[in-house]
């Protein structure tokens, strides 16, 4: 997307914003830049701008007049995106620009991820804070760091920080849904050690087997849809291969992010040199076969094996049984739906990565859950399965879900506002996703009353994530308005 094609979308300041925050690397975990972008942002206005310790930064705009008795808003959204791209281009999320661009009545990203996953909100605040003819009580704009993996922002918190105590998070993904609570999470970490086995058998070939071409996407938006999980699917195959055909695994790389569903997995592996048109004929079958079971969900599936050099080690075969056991028991999707809200998602698992390391193979996981209790089961049940394997299962990064409230005076509010406007009612949800308001809750010692919106975003973290250009309008229009409300 050319900059002259961006800033003619409306509305303008929002996109400008945008557009600058494609502009600069902030994959989860590299925030430097980002910040002191937002610092110099809010420094540039000259209002006050701080940053704690973990690195969020509010910005404070004091109150329009005829305002100045109305309860502090915190707007909140999170500056970092999942870095996720297509195996075949070359992308460095470290350094590389976002390429965006327009397709009709969307804005897409040319195979990676584009960031309107949180980068949207973080731009509708940064217009607020910016417009001098929007009236408004006092706002505390929250641009957390470091949501999608652990969300450290959120966790780093300290007492004090905030004042406000009616909070607007940005972070929803579907226009017209008004959110007021979402699951808790608890990420899952399994290693398998090993002695590397240097006995590779004499005459057996070598191949290179991928798995590519899946839709991936977000873990808590996308998990009840029941799209394909890479490492399932190669696991699938390998445990015929090792068990029919000889096979033996060298390395093996599926997945990369807790929270995105995996597109991809790789798999170098040996076989006898006279099975080796075997090997060939069922990855063609397999093929067939995966696009059989996951007809009308994932169209794109290739999976493929190409002959490679015979690798110095093996994965010994005592824990290549075990890796391949544990993986096809492992459940992976929803595991429970909530009663209260029908066909909202209450607890489900991600089976994320799976990954060989030297002497090591690591897979990692993500539970989710609406329910502390099912989520301490479901964290249990993975914990037995893979120790019974022999690997060693640790827990990390732990977040409470955010709990509804339905007779909140905000969400009231919020629901007249849109009805007023639009002439139909908001839909009131709880989703599976995690968002950071229950973490935020738990981190102030005041009492808050919290509503989560945003614009429409179709197939956050992955590559296909893109944003309804006319739903952004209409998002930041409604943000207006409710904080013109809020006397």
């Amino acid at each position: 997307m050319t900059t002259s094609e961006i800033l003619s979308l409306k509305p303008h300041s929002v996109w400008k914003h945008f557009y600058s925050l494609t502009r600069i690397p902030r994959p989860t975990g590299r925030m430097k830049e980002v910040t002191q972008f937002i610092k110099d942002f809010g420094n540039s206005l000259n209002l006050e701008t701080k940053q704690d310790k973990v690195g969020n930064v509010v910005i404070k705009k004091p109150a329009s007049k005829g305002y100045e008795s109305a309860e502090t808003v915190i707007l909140q959204s999170h500056l970092d995106m999942v870095p996720q791209k297509n195996s075949d281009i070359e992308h460095d999320f470290t350094s590389d620009p976002i390429e965006a661009y327009i397709d009709g009545e969307w804005v897409k990203a040319r195979s990676t991820t584009l960031g309107a996953d949180n980068g949207v909100g973080c731009a509708m605040i940064m217009s607020v804070l910016e417009d001098q003819t929007i009236c408004h009580p006092a706002i505390e704009a929250l641009f957390t760091v470091d949501e999608e993996v652990g969300m450290d922002g959120a966790n780093g918190l300290k007492k004090g920080f905030l004042k406000g105590s009616v909070m607007l998070n940005l972070d929803t993904e579907e226009e017209g849904e008004l959110c007021i609570g979402c699951a808790g999470g608890r990420d899952v970490n399994v290693s398998f050690r090993f002695q590397p086995d240097t006995s590779v058998e004499k005459g057996d070939v070598a191949y290179k087997v991928s798995l590519k071409g899946l839709k991936g996407g977000h873990s808590g938006v996308q998990i009840h849809i029941g799209r394909a999980n890479a490492n399932k699917l190669m696991n699938r195959f390998l445990k015929d291969v090792v068990s029919n055909y000889e096979a033996r695994i060298a390395s093996i790389h599926g997945g990369s992010l807790r929270n995105a569903i995996p597109r991809e997995s790789f798999v170098v592996l040996t076989i006898p040199g006279q099975l080796a048109e075997d090997l060939e004929d069922l990855v063609a079958e397999y093929e067939v076969l995966f696009r059989e079971d996951f007809a009308g969900i994932e169209e794109g599936i290739s999976f493929k094996a190409e002959k490679t050099e015979i690798p110095a080690t093996l994965i010994p075969e005592e824990v290549q049984d075990d890796l391949i056991n544990a993986v096809e028991g492992c459940p992976n999707g929803v595991i429970s739906y909530l009663a209260d809200f029908p066909g909202v998602v209450e607890s489900s698992l991600n089976l994320a990565l799976v990954e060989s390391v030297e002497d090591k193979i690591e897979v990692k996981l993500l539970v989710r859950s609406s329910s502390e209790s099912r989520k301490d089961w479901v964290c249990s049940s993975v914990e037995s399965l893979f120790s019974l394997a022999g690997a060693k299962v640790e827990f990390d990064g732990d977040y409470p879900g955010w709990q509804p409230n339905a007779n909140s005076d905000l969400l009231n509010t919020m629901e007249k506002i849109y009805y007023e406007k639009y002439e139909k009612r908001p839909k009131v949800v709880v989703i599976h996703a995690g968002l950071e308001c229950g973490i935020i809750q738990s981190k102030v010692e005041q009492k808050l009353d919290i509503v989560s919106f945003g614009p429409t975003i179709y197939g956050a973290h992955s590559p296909a994530e893109a944003i309804e250009i006319d739903t952004v309008g209409k998002s930041y229009d409604y943000l207006v308005s409710i904080l013109e409300k809020l006397k």
